[in-house]
């Protein structure tokens, strides 16, 4: 079984399902903004960056999956932005589950000066709600708390293929 995990986790199709599968996520993130008009806030716009970095890290190993340079940027990628995508979502249930004016996120959000995303792509990245508020719930989930499930499998089934990955280059001795 590991055998087969390793190989698929090596092939093209692997990678394409994790574009495919984020990529839904994010078009699921746009229609609750579009035409739900549920608004995003500060934390929902981190929390879709971070979805966009798993997008890169998916295109990165989709390119060449057999190539051990790709696969490990991919998988290095995909892990990062899955764990900062887990942090944020976490300090967003936090923001939710213990609203105080002290405990609140920023009115604005803060891209590097030279990827404003905010002003490049206004009807994806610029922020018009509010963290606290629970706009939406499914299984008496919050959006957030959904994202904290989503991003931990993610990571997980990241880290499964990179420890595969690992695995795989150790070869066993004759003898």
């Amino acid at each position: 079984m590991l055998e087969n995990l390793y190989q698929f986790s090596r092939s093209r199709l692997s990678w394409l399902l994790l574009l495919l599968t984020i990529v839904a996520f994010e078009l699921c993130a746009l229609f609750f903004q579009h035409v739900m008009l549920l608004a995003p806030c500060v934390m929902c716009i981190y929390e879709r960056v971070a979805m966009m970095g798993i997008i890169a890290a998916a295109g990165i190993g989709l390119c060449q999956p057999s190539n051990p340079v790709f696969r490990s940027i991919g998988l290095i990628g995909w892990i990062a932005a899955s764990a900062k995508g887990l942090q944020l979502a976490l300090e967003h249930v936090g923001y939710q589950l213990h609203p105080s004016p002290f405990n609140t996120c920023d009115i604005f959000v803060q891209f590097p000066s030279w990827a404003p995303l905010d002003q490049w792509v206004p009807w994806m990245f610029h922020p018009t709600g509010v963290c606290s508020e629970i706009v939406w719930s499914f299984l008496n989930l919050s959006m957030p708390q959904w994202l904290v499930i989503i991003f931990s499998a993610s990571l997980v089934v990241a880290s499964l293929f990179t420890l595969l990955q690992l695995k795989g280059l150790q070869k066993p001795t004759a003898g």
